[in-house]
């Protein structure tokens, strides 16, 4: 893979107009929209489109159809809310080898307002051996690591809160978040109880709304409209699909894999970033995957929240647009994160902008921790 990396770019990026409740309209018409608004970022005809990427309820074939296009390349691979990183290392692939010229990686769900058929997935295995015992939603499940993190490291409620209330911070900087009003540690443990440890700040928000990401090869992107965003390092893994199968609660081993391979492509190490962008569906979730990253030993991630390292001003910004605990979180949030980092190393993030950036990871799980993607993009190729 290190002979990849820098070959390929990001070239356009784009969410729906509106990342909130929208009854009239349907999951497919989110996903089309985003595709047009990330090929008017990147200067192309949606026409131009040859590799057709995404994951959730709609096949390529599906997208294909509805923007009007015959694609060469399509990858519909499915792994939970991480499927989008993985499948822009997917495209990188196709698109250095020739078999695409332009590739699109796309998400539109209608998480809120269910317009558009329900996402079908297999559950006979989760239900049959794990849903006797309690387990029901995903808050149930995260609720079970979280207290296995707590249990282990001391980990406490104050602290899952500082992650809402750092990234708040960031939504309230970003006009298109859902939530911008400030909120303190208190208000975070003084929310509703959904889940032992979790409140409903905790928790993430449940939207409709669709991004997506146009890439094509870094001799192309050069000419485009914007400036290019170099995938440097890219990552996948899966260990698990029941709970019950993690061989340690508190860590993901996917995410220590998949991040390992993508810092090995670029030639990077933690203290290298700049920036941080983590899937955080719960707050437990971005000081987990800290940890399973090698940012810090076990037990220490929630530090980078609690002492305003991740926060706006801080030195390691982290989740930056408002996260999925306060920007969009439409059941698979994934796409987003891509969108946000590549805004940021172009620049065009207004006052939540990241000062003197050069790299960021992204990093997404899919299901509870049982798959993971991982991304390095930077703003300039490979040395």
């Amino acid at each position: 893979m290190k002979e990849l990396s820098g070959k390929v770019c990001i070239v356009g990026a784009g969410e729906t107009h509106s990342v909130g409740v929208q009854p009239d309209k349907s999951a497919l018409s989110l996903n089309i929209e985003a595709i047009h608004n990330a090929a008017r970022d990147a200067g192309i005809n949606v026409g131009e489109i040859d590799g057709i990427f995404t994951a959730g309820q709609f096949t390529p074939a599906a997208i294909g159809e509805a923007l009007g296009v015959c694609p060469l390349v399509v990858d519909g691979t499915y792994v939970g809310g991480c499927s989008f990183m993985i499948l822009v290392a997917h495209a990188v692939t196709a698109l250095h080898h020739g078999l695409c010229d332009v590739a699109v990686v796309s998400h539109g769900e209608s998480g809120r307002s269910h317009v558009g058929g329900p996402r079908t997935r297999e559950r006979s295995l989760i239900g049959q051996f794990e849903t006797p015992y309690g387990f029901g939603s995903a808050v149930s499940y995260f609720g079970m690591i979280a207290t296995r993190h707590m249990h282990e490291y001391g980990t406490t409620l104050e602290q899952w809160a500082e992650v809402a209330v750092s990234t708040r911070a960031w939504a309230s900087l970003n006009p298109k978040s859902n939530h911008r009003d400030p909120i303190t540690v208190a208000d975070v443990l003084a929310s509703r109880p959904v889940c032992y440890p979790f409140n409903r700040l905790n928790v993430c928000l449940v939207t409709d709304a669709g991004g997506a990401v146009i890439l094509t090869r870094a001799d192309r992107a050069k000419h485009l409209a914007k400036k290019p965003v170099y995938v440097l390092g890219a990552g996948e893994a899966t260990e698990h699909l029941m709970l019950t199968q993690m061989r340690n609660l508190t860590t993901s081993e996917a995410t220590r894999l998949s991040g390992k391979k993508a810092f090995n492509m670029a030639g990077v190490k933690p203290n290298d970033f700049d920036h941080i962008m983590l899937y955080d569906a719960f707050t437990a979730g971005p000081p987990i995957m800290l940890e399973s990253l090698g940012f810090c030993k076990p037990g220490e991630g929630v530090q980078y929240f609690a002492d305003g390292r991740a926060a706006p001003g801080g030195k390691l910004p982290i989740n930056t647009n408002g996260g999925g605990l306060s920007y969009t979180h439409t059941g698979m949030y994934g796409i987003f994160p891509i969108v946000e980092a590549t805004r940021q190393l172009r620049g065009e993030c207004g006052a939540r902008q990241v000062q003197k950036i050069n790299l960021s990871l992204v990093n997404g799980m899919g299901g509870m921790l049982s798959a993971a993607g991982t991304l390095v993009l930077g703003n300039r190729p490979k040395a």
